[in-house]
């Protein structure tokens, strides 16, 4: 055997390597979190499937000519709310929990920089919000959905808007108490149900206020997934701009702000 075959080779694994691994696990755990996954797959799937079918909420003049009609303009709102629901909500609550009880404060003593588990816990979401588009679009073509526009676009517009909705999350978790994350993502999460242009039409709130509510992430993401898949149009630059920058902002705060312990 040759001399120094276990001589000990002390060092962080490459930083690739580290966010990868932290990714798995940052998925696995999402995966087995029943709680979150009732509030990330099956709400959105449900308010998809009722709204489509009851004449709950007043569309917009030509949307709602017929079931086919309503879930055209309901789909692209309710994928919207999937990626909220995953990026920011149930991201800044589990984040949350595991800063109040020392998970974080442990990976903070690893090799992994704060950005490095930002980067992990997006992918997370990503591989989430697979399984949640998935489902959604079977639900919706089953409904009779039937969309347009280039699935390139829509692609952009979801990763544009997951970093910028898991930007406030972390940035969120990594501020407040676990408790005030809690109750702050769920109002948020349905405040933004109502005046985030998801189910509820943005033409009908007052002028002011709809054009304050149109640089929001989440209605600049239901209204370029809404451009592309209802109305057929080519990239929708000023909604992915928007998510561009709100993306940056968030995940600049996180990164400066965050807090392991």
């Amino acid at each position: 055997m040759s001399a120094g075959t276990f001589t000990p080779k002390p060092g962080a694994a490459p930083l690739p390597r580290m966010v990868a691994a932290q990714a798995g696990l940052e998925t696995r755990m999402l995966l087995r979190n029943g709680e979150q996954l009732l509030l990330t797959i099956v709400i959105p799937t449900l308010l998809l499937v009722l709204f489509s079918a009851l004449d709950i909420v007043s569309l917009p003049t030509g949307s709602a000519g017929g079931s086919g009609g309503r879930v055209g303009f309901l789909a692209p709102g309710i994928l919207a709310l999937a990626v909220l629901s995953t990026a920011f909500t149930g991201q800044a609550i589990a984040t949350g929990f595991e800063r109040r009880y020392g998970v974080l404060k442990r990976l903070g003593a690893s090799p992994l920089p704060r950005w490095g588990l930002m980067t992990a816990k997006t992918c997370a979401v990503l591989v989430t919000e697979v399984l949640q588009v998935v489902l959604l679009v079977c639900v919706a073509l089953a409904l009779g959905w039937s969309p347009h526009g280039d699935p390139l676009a829509v692609l952009a517009l979801l990763v544009a808007g997951t970093a910028a909705l898991s930007g406030f999350g972390l940035l969120m978790a990594g501020t407040l108490k676990a408790e005030a994350t809690l109750a702050g993502a769920n109002l948020v999460f349905l405040l933004l149900l109502v005046g985030g242009g998801v189910i509820v039409p943005l033409s009908t709130f007052p002028e002011g206020v709809r054009q304050v509510l149109e640089v929001l992430p989440v209605s600049a993401l239901s209204g370029g997934l809404r451009d592309v898949l209802q109305h057929g149009a080519a990239l929708p630059w000023r909604q992915l701009g928007l998510l561009a920058g709100w993306a940056v902002i968030g995940l600049a705060a996180a990164a400066r702000f965050f807090k392991w312990e």
